[in-house]
């Protein structure tokens, strides 16, 4: 039986949330603070794949025996509920993906470069994890066409005087992260989107970070392109998104080719299926889909709203506390921030900050977090990030405070 947390997250009851998450009972000490880099697993959903595996077991679309039917509609109904929780009634507009990475590097090779022509640009932003900036700079570089970089503030808010100047008829398309995995700005996307539809330009909005607690809609926000991945919504690796607006559908070609995505083969010849099936070449992650899918539901259950306001309330509590730090240095104080703190100590290098802060059972991430142009316009080499989720306390952000008080004690 695969259970699912019903309640809403409120202050009393995060300690019950956590219970759902068996490496916080294995490890009852570990201060989890990566998740921007991945979440945990509920045992809801290891369990939803788990049961898959061990009895329900089949290839998809290539039996007409009752496990592979099963299997087949298991496969399939998941889609429908990601198209459901991206507030869709159509399936059909859902692809799945190796993950957010796959899913922008789709879009780069299936949309976007056979419409490429001399004189096209492309307008993204500095803020960009590299997985939605060098797709795009490739692809400029290949057809000798413009890659617009939208800059930051000194606030770490994305200039958007200088993205509306970027935007013109020309722009084939603007490629924008809802959340910067590196300092949690929380960028404006539904201005974003307006500003590029008044010029006809489609949008494509990497929500790695956002899907979790964000209300993601394709009929409020209207975008064109939507990427996620399974890891970083409590699901499993290997797994992701593609959404994409029912205008664009014909124009998803594909990329890989092999059974499942085929409508007839000859000699001469071969007729393939319409999106998203023509991106399904070969057997699929059919348990990563049935993961993805259950994550979906955790999301669901726990509901959004209250995840969103549990992670604002952590956020503004650790900058707080981190101020009362002279040392440390919050590296971007943009208007909305959601989850996500970059900071460093002073004369003391983030690779040695995580590492100090490991033999206290915290755990963090280190390094350019794969946003190089991004620190560069910043003059950083590194910075030390802290990530929040569903899962984590106030009490992990004293422990936090703690050790970080200690570490430059330590290094004083």
């Amino acid at each position: 039986m695969v259970f699912i947390f019903k309640k809403h997250i409120n202050k009393n009851n995060i300690k019950n949330v956590r219970t759902h998450f068996p490496i916080f009972k294995s490890q009852p000490n570990l201060v989890y603070l990566d998740s921007a880099a991945t979440n945990q697993r509920p045992q809801s959903i290891v369990a939803a794949q788990s049961h898959f595996e061990l009895y329900e077991n089949a290839n998809i679309h290539r039996g007409v025996y009752d496990l592979s039917n099963k299997s087949s509609q298991k496969f399939e109904k998941s889609r429908s509920i990601i198209a459901a929780f991206l507030g869709s009634e159509n399936s059909e507009t859902v692809a799945f993906t190796q993950g957010t990475t796959a899913a922008i590097n789709i879009v780069a090779r299936s949309y976007l470069e056979p419409r490429l022509k001399s004189g096209d640009n492309i307008v993204t932003t500095v803020m960009e994890h590299h997985a939605n900036f060098i797709p795009w700079q490739m692809l400029c570089k290949k057809y000798g066409i413009e890659l617009r970089v939208v800059p930051i503030d000194q606030n770490g808010d994305l200039d958007m005087m200088q993205l509306k100047e970027f935007i013109d008829h020309h722009t084939q398309l603007v490629a924008v992260t809802h959340i910067s995995n590196t300092l949690g700005t929380i960028n404006p996307i539904a201005d974003i989107i307006a500003i590029a539809h008044a010029k006809e330009v489609p949008v494509l909005i990497d929500a790695a970070q956002s899907i979790s607690h964000f209300d993601i809609s394709i009929e409020h926000l209207d975008y064109d392109f939507l990427v996620f991945s399974g890891h970083k919504m409590f699901g499993p690796f290997g797994i992701g998104i593609l959404q994409v607006a029912e205008k664009h559908i014909q124009q998803m070609l594909p990329l890989h080719y092999g059974g499942g995505m085929i409508k007839q083969v000859t000699i001469e010849n071969t007729q393939f299926r319409d999106f998203p099936y023509n991106l399904d070449a070969g057997t699929p992650n059919i348990s990563g889909v049935i993961g993805i899918s259950a994550a979906a539901v955790f999301i669901d259950a726990l509901g959004k709203k209250n995840m969103r306001q549990h992670l604002e309330e952590l956020t503004y509590y650790a900058l707080d506390v981190l101020a009362q730090i002279p040392e440390l240095t919050i590296v971007g104080t943009p208007k909305k921030q959601a989850g996500i703190i970059s900071f460093n100590a002073k004369n003391i290098h983030p690779h040695d900050v995580a590492s100090f802060l490991n033999k206290d059972g915290i755990a963090l991430r280190a390094g350019m977090h794969c946003t190089q142009p991004l620190l560069a316009q910043m003059g950083l080499q590194a910075t030390a990030r802290i990530s929040f989720s569903v899962y984590n306390t106030k009490e992990e952000i004293d422990l936090l405070a703690l050790s970080l008080r200690e570490l430059i004690k330590f290094w004083s």
